[in-house]
């Protein structure tokens, strides 16, 4: 059993204190019955409650689990970050403490990576998040099929599991800020095995706030795509040509008429007007899409860490 490869098994917690001993309960079984050695961490992303102290006293009961806490809330992608960072295991997955991904996905993903698969993604079939939800995230994913440089699965994806010479790259040569490791994974170039399932419905309450869900589709469309910047290109050189076009045409009109604009009458401030405001608009509009940019340009170089794992009592001894 101890020559056998080591499973990370990564859990992303936040105010998970009465979830936490369920959890593990559910996969510890399920990854014991299929005999898979493993490692479980849980990542708690700066809780405001109990979860740590729980962690860390489900650590000590148990040599297999491992308990870390960020310094604060830094959002899920980061956590998956640090998870990574600290993971011993020859592959790593990511599992949430809602119960939504299913033991035997887990187990499918391992069953995967031991055929041969560095990287095998967990597409969704099917979720029950609300239609409103549903209806968004399809379509997110759908729009950022067409625009970005790589390529999700239909309906989107909760996660994937990792190869440890796929986790040293991330470690090693990828920084964490203002991207998210499946972003990264799939921009790596290696060819993903996408495992398909059924999402079950939580009954917990989604603590994925509107404004998280904004920066986080902000974040990944910004790291996978250079649509944007491409998009500017074209459009100025389209309203470059529209402008070269209305200028001879407002100096014909002007020479073969008499104050008159192709029979009009031309009163000048209005037409002076609609195109000053229309430029300054699309001005706006391509700095604010440039500002994108160079705002994560600005958030690498500072050096700021991504994210900070508290250090524990027990490193402190050791």
């Amino acid at each position: 059993m101890k020559n056998d490869p080591l499973f990370s098994v990564i859990l992303l917690s936040y105010q998970s204190e009465s979830s936490l001993p369920k959890i593990w309960e559910y996969y510890r079984d399920g990854l014991e019955k299929e005999q898979i050695r493993f490692e479980f961490i849980i990542m708690d992303d700066g809780s405001s409650d109990a979860s740590y102290q729980v962690g860390l006293e489900m650590e000590r009961k148990d040599e297999r689990i491992r308990t870390y806490q960020l310094s604060r809330n830094f959002t899920s992608p980061y956590s998956q970050f640090a998870g990574l960072k600290i993971c011993k295991g020859d592959c790593a997955m990511f599992v949430s403490d809602d119960f939504q991904r299913p033991i035997e996905n887990l187990v499918l993903s391992f069953r995967k990576w031991q055929e041969g698969h560095k990287i095998v993604i967990s597409g969704r079939t099917s979720r029950d998040d609300g239609r409103l939800s549903d209806f968004f995230s399809k379509n997110y994913y759908r729009l950022m099929d067409r625009l970005s440089d790589v390529n999700f699965p239909p309906g989107g994806t909760d996660g994937f599991l990792a190869d440890r010479e796929i986790i040293d790259i991330i470690n090693k040569q990828i920084s964490p800020i203002n991207t998210t490791p499946l972003i990264e994974v799939l921009k790596l170039g290696f060819q993903p095995h996408i495992l398909f399932f059924d999402r079950p419905k939580s009954d917990k309450k989604s603590r994925w706030t509107l404004s998280k869900k904004i920066q986080l589709a902000k974040n990944t469309f910004f790291a996978s795509t250079s649509f944007p910047i491409r998009f500017i290109t074209w459009l100025g050189f389209l309203i470059f040509m529209f402008s070269i076009i209305l200028i001879i045409g407002l100096v014909v009109g002007k020479i073969f008429s008499s104050n008159t604009l192709f029979g009009f009458p031309i009163q000048g401030w209005a037409s002076t007007m609609i195109l000053v405001s229309f430029f300054n608009g699309l001005t706006l509009f391509c700095l604010g899409i440039v500002a994108e940019y160079i705002y994560r340009i600005f958030e690498e170089v500072k050096g700021r860490p991504a994210y900070i794992i508290k250090e524990k009592d027990s490193d402190k001894e050791e």
